[in-house]
């Protein structure tokens, strides 16, 4: 397998690739090659963003208290036909 030097890599953009390689659970090397595959499209890329800010809440409703939740916001779901009618006076309601 062959080596490759890549000169120019700054002090702020080494702490970059360190930090990313650490959350990714790899080495900079292995990082750098999997973004280079990727980008020559020789390896598919997979999902970079990882939303987990509402994990702690996935399953742990009841049947009851979804039911419930359900009930409560139901109301979210309906069209106030009032304020999408045409008033003469003022212009239209319509993109305010």
């Amino acid at each position: 397998m062959r080596a490759i030097t890549i000169r120019g890599i700054d002090e702020e953009m080494a702490k970059r690739l360190k930090r990313r390689a650490q959350k990714e659970g790899l080495s900079v090397n292995a990082l750098l090659l999997g973004t280079i595959k990727r980008a020559l499209g020789l390896e598919k890329n997979r999902r970079d963003v990882e939303y987990d800010d509402l994990d702690s809440l996935a399953g742990t409703w009841s049947e009851e208290e979804y039911r419930d939740f359900q009930e409560r916001t139901s109301g979210f779901e309906t069209i106030d036909e009032a304020m999408w009618k045409h008033d003469p006076d003022h212009g239209s309601k319509q993109g305010r």
